[in-house]
């Protein structure tokens, strides 16, 4: 059974001896009713509606009338399963549900909102600002590869960096891929008449295990630079974990010697939902033995930075903040230790990969560590071998050359 929307008019008069014109959807035996603001008696009505001959006025009112009702028309033959609570949301919404760019990423705002991914929140949202201020009102019909490249190219002109691009694009790319839209019209990918997102250059960011070892057995002058320097062991320990899931970590994560948890930005997914497991070195239960907190309950964080009844909103302020710091004082334990990078959080992810590659680990294991779905990405993740560890392995090229001289 299909919905449907005509106008009518509620018998009930108003203190006016008028009566409110409305469109009734009526489906499955039930009514739903959208006032119109226009109000008109009995007698008018049925000449608004019916009457062969109407004056200039009551033309005025029947375009109105008929307007509203093709809109909820529209609305119900949009859906492809009708409820009241989509139709309306479809109907009080002035932008095109189905074809409006800025709605759609609204709704997958909301959405992540709710399920508390408040950073992907942001994400989406910068993504949106700045894609509407290139096209406030831009409708999926309208993107091309021609009006991406542009996105693209204005977005350079401002100073903007190719992450940046890469990042908005991908946020639009997912919305896209949401609709229900002709693949034939698909902007994306390789090839001629495509546009393919630009794929940032890798910046290195991985140490050393000699340089890792400096860290470690670095002498904090402070209490800041102790817990800086022990977070950011115990997270490059931890398979590169990071911050929001340090502090999300439970007692009930931990079994014996094994830390197993699912990682927050793919929780809330079907598709990449998976469980990683950790084995807990000694330095790692140092490290919760220092800075955790005592509990019996199961379901107590290990670490002292959030607590359950803090908002999603509160809770990402807290991991910000905790980033910042260990970063803060993590850089100046390198410049001390005269290591040359740029040290962050994000070092000790892919310093993990990096040193379990350069050990000769599989890296179909290392993925699995990671808790990647797709061998690609911890592709990007893995440094380049040490200079000395290529000689030594090339060597072989030549190991016969001094016997024949």
């Amino acid at each position: 059974m299909k919905a449907i929307a005509d106008i009518y008019l509620d018998p009930r008069k108003k203190s006016t001896g008028k009566c409110s014109v409305k469109i009734k959807v009526t489906y499955n035996r039930k009514r739903k009713y959208i006032s119109t603001g226009v109000d008109l008696s009995p007698e008018n009505f049925e000449k608004v509606i019916f009457a062969q001959r109407r004056t200039k006025e009551e033309r005025a009112i029947l375009t109105k009338l008929e307007a509203f009702k093709a809109k909820a028309n529209k609305i119900i033959d949009s859906l492809d399963v009708f409820t009241f609570a989509k139709f309306e949301e479809g109907y009080f919404e002035s932008r095109d549900i189905n074809n409006d760019v800025s709605y759609a990423f609204d709704k997958k705002i909301q959405e992540l909102k709710e399920n508390g991914n408040i950073g992907t929140a942001v994400t989406y949202e910068c993504a949106k600002n700045s894609i509407m201020d290139f096209n406030p009102k831009l409708t999926f019909a309208e993107i091309t590869p021609t009006l991406l490249r542009n996105y693209e190219k204005s977005m350079l002109s401002k100073g903007r960096s190719t992450t940046t691009v890469s990042m908005y694009l991908r946020s639009l790319r997912a919305i896209y891929n949401a609709q229900n839209i002709d693949k034939t019209l698909y902007p994306f990918g390789r090839g001629k008449d495509k546009y393919n997102i630009p794929t940032p250059r890798n910046t290195k960011k991985a140490l050393t295990l000699d340089e890792v070892a400096k860290i470690y057995n670095y002498e904090p002058e402070t209490n800041s630079e102790a817990m800086a320097r022990d977070y950011w062991m115990f997270l490059y320990l931890c398979n590169g974990m990071n911050v929001k899931d340090f502090c999300l970590l439970k007692q009930e994560n931990i079994n014996n010697n094994i830390l197993t948890y699912e990682r927050s930005k793919t929780s809330s997914t079907n598709t990449d939902k998976k469980e990683i497991r950790i084995a807990l070195k000694p330095e790692s239960k140092e490290i919760i033995r220092k800075w955790g907190v005592n509990s019996l309950s199961q379901n107590a964080f290990i670490f002292p930075h959030i607590t359950e009844n803090m908002t999603p909103e509160t809770q990402r302020k807290v991991y910000q903040q905790l980033t910042k710091t260990i970063n803060k004082y993590i850089q100046r334990i390198a410049e001390k230790l005269e290591i040359p990078h740029h040290i962050t959080t994000y070092s000790a992810r892919h310093s993990f990969a990096t040193v379990l590659k350069r050990s000769g680990a599989n890296i179909a294991m290392i993925s699995d560590l990671l808790g990647h779905s797709d061998l690609k990405v911890t592709q990007n993740y893995l440094d380049s071998f040490e200079d000395e560890q290529i000689q030594a392995q090339t060597d072989v090229l030549t190991m016969g050359f001094k016997k024949a001289n």
